[in-house]
Parts: C-alpha cells; structure tokens; sequence
C-alpha cells in the first residue's frame, strides 16, 4: 500500500512540449510564439486551397459540358428540325447563330425568328388558327418562306446603307413614332399602344421600334437606289418653284391614276386619316395655306403636298406622287452578283 501511494505521489515526467508550454509569454518571445502559431495553422490552410482550387475546376468542367450538350441540342434543333420555337430566340438573342452568309456577313438566326414568332403569336391567338393542324401548317410553311426572304433583303438592303452611308438614328425613330401617335393610328394612349403590341404581335416597344427602323432604312435605301423617281420628283418640285400651277402639274405627271385627273386633289383631309400616309397628313399640317412641300419619302414612293384651304381643323389638299419600283427590281441584280449562302434550306 505504501508502495502504491509513492507511485500515485511521483511527479509526471516533464517532457520538451511541457517546458515549451510551461514557459511564459513575454515581450521578448512574443514573435516566436505568433511565428509558431501561424506555421501550425499553415498544415491545415494549403490543404483548404488545393480542395478550393479543385472544386473550381470541377465547376468550371461541369459548366462547359452542360454549355457542350446545350449547344448541340439548340444547334440540331435550328439546323436540322428548324424549329422556330419561341425559347430558340431567347437563345439566340444571346449566342449570334447565323442563318446565312453574304460575302463577309452573316445574317442572324435570330433576325429570322423575330420575323416568324410574332406571325404565328397573331394567328394562333387573334386568328385562333391551329398551327398543328394541316392548314396551320401549311399557312406557317408559306410564311417562313416569306420570312426568311424578307430577312435575306433586309441583309442586303443593311449591306447597301453601310456601303453609302445611310443610317436612321434612333431620333428618327422617335420623330415617326410621334407621328404615328399624333394622329391615333397606335392606339389612344400608351398603355393602349403597349397592350395591342403584347396582345396581338407579342412585342414590347422595343420590338416596335426595331421593326420601324428597319422599314424606314428600306424606304431610305429604295430612294437613293430609285434615282429615276428621284429625279422626276425634285423636276416637278423645280417647276412648281418656278410657278407651274399645282394642279396642271399634277395632271401632267403625278402617277396617282385616282387623282391625277382631279388636278391632285386629296378633298378634306383631318388628322386621324388612315386612308393616306401618315406622312402625308404630317406633312400637310405643317404647311400654310398656299404652300407646297418639298418631296418627302412616303413608302412606296415620293410625294409633294399643297395646303389648298383650311377649314376648322381640316385641310383640304392636293398631291402629287412618284412612285418607287419595286425593291426586289434593284436587288435581284445584287443577289445575284453577290450570292447567299443558306444554312437552312427553304
């Protein structure tokens, strides 16, 4: 028993760990104690970041895969079904696939299916027509074919401005859209505007305004390529300007068969006209009794107004009209000596 308590009664044997932690932190050691502590905390923080550095590896692997089979699925489906599916142009709004080459540009995909969506959004919810029925189909068939000739001259009516420097700024948007407005042809107001484009086109404003600027390009281009009309528009606007009587002139050269026999005469126009441009009925508001326009660009061809009389808010006026060819009768000659290359058969 003796024995036993001696045992329990010995000090431990102190060990070096024992007198290092036994030993007091002072000024003077408080360095190497801090140098100690973070070399121990290192064994466990390069571990730490080779395990981070593989995880990034691992996600960015996973991630490019995933972008992989998202590609080639979405590249099958526009290439080989041609689905026009409306999803397929939010995708490729973000990835440019191309549809077709001219020479150096590519024609966007997604120019195409812009074209497409907003047909097929009109007739299967403002038509009710059934586009996996035969007749849809066949209706949706015809106008893709319709769709992608009009992207294919858009492209080349876009290669043709950018060779002469003819561009439409987004103020000139903004000016047409206010005309539009002004004389009610988008609705009441704004939120009328917005819900008719949502509910028939499935547009947004934006939308609208691509779509206008695109069109007044076309007008712009036809005019520069249309040098014929051109010329015939700015002689009359000459001969008016050395004092040729409106209408004798009009009877003489406009090619309005309806109202070139009445010396030009339009009669009453108001504001909220539809049966004539809108560019006409801004251009005639704008004049004083007696005067004329210069020419101005009204689509399909070029114009000159007169303000003849007014009465209460309408005017009575006259016109005449020069009309542009036919588009297709510059760019045929074009696409021929510069051919397309499709990526989708028609």
């Amino acid at each position: 028993m003796k024995r036993f308590k001696k045992i329990i009664r010995k000090k431990p044997i102190a060990t070096d760990e024992d007198d290092q932690l036994s030993q007091k932190i002072t000024n003077e050691n408080i360095t190497e104690h801090r140098e100690e502590v973070i070399q121990a905390g290192r064994k466990f923080k390069y571990p730490m970041a080779v395990t981070k550095n593989r995880l990034v590896a691992v996600s960015l692997m996973v991630g490019l895969v995933a972008f992989i089979i998202l590609f080639s699925v979405v590249t099958a489906m526009l290439y080989q079904t041609k689905s026009t599916a409306p999803y397929l142009q939010k995708v490729t709004r973000v990835v440019p696939f191309p549809i077709a080459r001219i020479g150096s540009d590519f024609v966007l995909y997604e120019d195409y299916l812009f074209e497409v969506n907003h047909y097929a959004f009109y007739y299967k919810n403002q038509q009710k027509l059934d586009l996996k029925s035969e007749s849809g189909k066949a209706q949706m068939s015809e106008y893709k074919k319709r769709a992608l000739e009009k992207v294919m001259n858009d492209a080349y009516v876009k290669q043709i401005a950018k060779k002469n420097n003819i561009t439409v700024s987004d103020k000139e948007v903004d000016q047409t859209l206010a005309i539009l407005k002004s004389q009610n042809r988008l609705g009441a107001s704004d939120e009328e505007f917005k819900t008719t484009l949502r509910e028939y086109w499935d547009w947004s404003v934006s939308d609208f305004k691509r779509s206008l600027k695109l069109q007044i390009l076309n007008q712009k281009v036809l005019e520069y390529l249309d040098k014929d009309t051109s010329a015939k528009a700015n002689d009359a606007y000459v001969k008016l300007q050395s004092g040729v009587p409106f209408d004798q002139l009009a009877t003489q050269v406009s090619e309005d068969t309806v109202t070139k026999a009445q010396g030009g005469a339009l009669g009453l126009v108001d504001k909220n006209n539809k049966d004539i441009s809108p560019f006409t009925v801004d251009a005639i508001y704008k004049l004083d009794v007696g005067q004329f326009s210069k020419p101005i660009n009204i689509g399909y061809g070029l114009e000159i107004v007169k303000n003849n009389e007014k009465s209460d808010d309408k005017v009575k006026a006259s016109h005449i009209v020069f009309n542009f060819k036919a588009m297709n009768d510059f760019l045929n000659p074009i696409k021929e000596q510069n051919k397309a290359r499709l990526y989708i058969k028609n």
